[in-house]
């Protein structure tokens, strides 16, 4: 058994994301948080291709274990204060009263400025016997589909997946068989937003190769 730790000739990649439209949105894609968001409302059926193609992520046996729960206008408004009502405690053992009080109207206002806000919900198929990191994973996929297609239409997007993030989602009468994964912060930002700076490790790093 041979194995090699290097890509054939390639010492990092010497492909350019310029030449293929997939791989810049792919490697272009950051998260943009929604206090860095424009107010500006999506196009309904701009926000109906974005989640249609969540909808073809991978799934094992079909399952499609996943929902969404679209939160817009006053919703917005709602979420802002149970999430700045979640906290508040916290807020106040942590920091002083005059700094809690300015996380708390921060955490109030966070979500007002997105287009609209996605639950995530991981719904099980207790018919078919699949462990439940598969269904976990394909959701997951299926919110990186939800990124990519906003980074290809120039718009942010951002998972939360905090506590309060969760147990906002639960509110919306879950079944039995389905499990809150947070929530997408979707929306546009400014032209000017600073592109990510996060270095990536090469994939020469992170790949064997077995020949």
């Amino acid at each position: 058994m041979n194995i090699s730790t290097k890509p054939s000739k390639l010492k990092v990649s010497d492909f350019q994301p310029g030449q293929n439209k997939i791989s810049k949105i792919i490697r272009t894609r950051r998260s943009v948080y929604a206090d860095e968001f424009v107010k500006q409302n999506i196009p309904d059926e701009l926000l109906n291709e974005i989640l249609t193609n969540a909808t073809y992520a991978p799934t094992h046996k079909m399952t499609e274990p996943w929902r969404f729960i679209v939160l817009k206008d006053g919703y917005l408004e709602k979420l802002g204060s149970f999430l700045a009502a979640y906290y508040k405690d916290f807020y106040y053992e942590k920091f002083s009263a005059e700094t809690a009080l300015e996380k708390y109207n921060l955490l109030k206002e966070y979500p007002l400025n997105s287009a609209c806000v996605i639950g995530v919900v991981m719904v099980r198929n207790h018919k078919i016997d699949l462990p439940e990191w598969e269904e976990v994973a394909a959701v997951s996929s299926a919110v990186q589909n939800i990124a990519l297609t906003c980074t290809a239409h120039n718009i942010g997007s951002y998972w939360s997946t905090s506590a309060g993030a969760i147990d906002y989602v639960k509110q919306f009468d879950l079944a039995e068989n389905e499990k809150s994964l947070g929530l997408i912060y979707v929306g546009y930002y400014p032209e000017d937003i600073e592109p990510s700076r996060k270095k990536r490790t090469p994939v020469s790093n992170k790949v064997t190769y077995f020949k």
